[in-house]
């Protein structure tokens, strides 16, 4: 199970990169493998792209995915992904919780 995990960034970088890195971490935990967008930070430090060409990289992720975690906060690319993700069927989470629960549910042997 690969969960991409959509959230705030451009309000402030590094925060919201560790924020990530916390919900990644805790889902991990459970089971599931995240996938996050974020880490491209450190790569955009280094290299820098236009915002619409790490849109571009992380939807081509995105649908490989299984599903979504959408993280709180205002975010206009994390809106579009999750937009994307529903065009797509693929199933988008708003807490923790709620997808450990749609996981263990999927994993019942």
């Amino acid at each position: 199970m690969l969960v991409y995990i959509a959230a705030p960034y451009t309000s402030d970088p590094e925060h919201n990169t560790l924020k990530a890195i916390d919900a990644a971490e805790a889902i991990l935990k459970e089971g599931i493998i995240p996938f996050i967008p974020h880490l491209s930070h450190y790569w955009h430090l280094r290299y820098e792209h236009p915002w619409e060409e790490w849109l571009r990289i992380d939807t081509e992720i995105l649908l490989r995915c299984d599903a979504v975690l959408r993280l709180p906060g205002e975010s206009k690319g994390a809106d579009l992904e999750v937009e994307t993700a529903k065009l797509k069927w693929i199933p988008v989470f708003y807490d923790i919780d709620s997808l450990v629960r749609w996981y263990r549910e999927l994993n019942v042997t």
